[in-house]
């Protein structure tokens, strides 16, 4: 294969199941933006990211997340969409991030058991009580609600011009939880093996097909592992693809672990070599037809190129590397197309990292390309303090 055919593979479009065609292999995965106003709405910063992100030439742009309950955000920054919800600047959000062809996709989400204490009072599956995570656990009638709730938000984003949704289901959110023997602790019949685990992800996705119709675009993010011992295993979340393949999802994104309290991150590992999931995409593309996406670990054009010629996936997720260069797609379309300059920490506390890319994704909405120019210790303490003023915000707003 020469190099342009091999770098018009990333390029190729993909039809997708419902007839909505992607224009190219290339997402942006949905991260915690954390760029709402603290009362559920979106901000001008907001809708100038996902217009960068949009003109930097990608297919698809996920925002994450977005809570169709307030009671249950995983950051005070998270979007809220309901039937409270003032349409105009989500409208306009869906306009900014669909210029030149490019698709935005809501993420639909509810934290659980991982919900923003300081707005929360935290529900999972279970009732747990470990250090580090107390939870109370939900009724049959709160499960029960779940499904109708992520399809009124999925239609509402419809009828406000996004291009399609994903439904949340890894990361170790509610849905995530539901997957987990960790989390999920129920006798009935919502509990026990991971058929009956995974019956409310099915549930959630049959109510917002429903809800949409059939030519409207749902994705859903999957773990491949939780990577917590005890967690969700890869041949549970094969069956879980398997029992996909059998409803209307568009898109199967692949990634893995948890935002449980102490855990690993594959994407804060630095002796960690990515991508970090393929051998389970691999395994995943045997058990489904559905288009599979998979995010994770990968840093360059190469990796990219190489998961995408063996077919072991259609789309390739990136995230950090947007935060990096927000003009990724159309630098890898060049013959000297570069790859993302990823920093390197000296320390790593516990989210760190993660707060440091968040401080300088703020940054980049700002156009202020060198992002806060901070160490992790310096972004975790920035980070801190603002989510703890939207915080405020947040429980004033909503009555909480």
């Amino acid at each position: 294969m020469t190099l342009k055919a091999e770098a018009d593979l990333l390029y190729r479009p993909l039809p997708l199941p419902c007839g909505v065609t992607l224009k190219n292999r290339i997402a942006k995965s949905a991260m915690s933006d954390a760029l709402g106003d603290g009362c559920g709405a979106p901000t001008e910063a907001q809708m100038h990211l996902y217009r960068r992100w949009a003109d930097g030439g990608l297919a698809l742009s996920l925002v994450g997340e977005v809570q169709g309950n307030p009671h249950f955000a995983e950051n005070p920054g998270n979007l809220v969409l309901n039937d409270a919800s003032d349409p105009a600047g989500f409208a306009a959000l869906a306009r900014a991030g669909q210029q030149d062809g490019t698709q935005l996709w809501l993420q639909l989400g509810h934290a659980g058991a991982l919900a923003y204490a300081a707005t929360s009072s935290p529900r999972g599956p279970s009732a747990l009580d470990l250090p580090g995570l107390h939870c109370a656990g939900l009724s049959p009638d709160d499960i029960r609600a779940l499904p109708p709730q992520f399809a009124r938000t999925a239609r509402l984003a419809q009828e406000l011009g996004f291009g399609g949704v994903q439904v949340h289901a890894a990361h170790g959110f509610l849905l995530s939880q539901f997957l987990s023997p960790l989390f999920n602790r129920r006798g009935d019949g919502y509990g026990g093996d991971i058929t009956g685990r995974m019956r409310i992800v099915i549930e959630v996705v049959e109510a917002v097909r429903q809800a949409v119709g059939p030519s409207f675009p749902i994705a859903i993010k999957l773990n491949a592992t939780d990577q917590l011992e005890g967690g969700l295993t890869g041949a549970e979340a094969l069956r879980v693809v398997a029992a996909l393949d059998k409803t209307g999802v568009d898109l199967i994104e692949i990634s893995g672990g948890t935002y449980f309290p102490g855990a690993s991150s594959a994407s804060d590992n630095a002796a960690t070599e990515g991508p970090y999931f393929l051998d389970f995409a691999r395994a995943a593309r045997r058990q489904t037809n559905k288009p599979l996406m998979l995010t994770g670990g990968f840093k360059t054009r190469a990796q990219a190129l190489s998961a995408l010629g063996e077919g072991a996936v259609d789309v390739i997720g990136l995230a950090r590397a947007f935060v990096l260069d927000p003009q990724l797609p159309r630098s890898w379309r060049t013959p000297s197309g570069h790859d993302p300059g990823f920093p390197r920490f000296t320390t790593r506390p516990e989210g760190g990292v993660t707060a440091w890319y968040t401080m300088r994704l703020a940054a980049l909405a700002q156009n202020r390309e060198t992002g806060e120019d901070m160490d992790v210790d310096a972004a975790l303490a920035a980070s801190g303090r603002r989510d703890a003023m939207r915080a405020a915000s947040w429980r004033q707003h909503f009555g909480l």
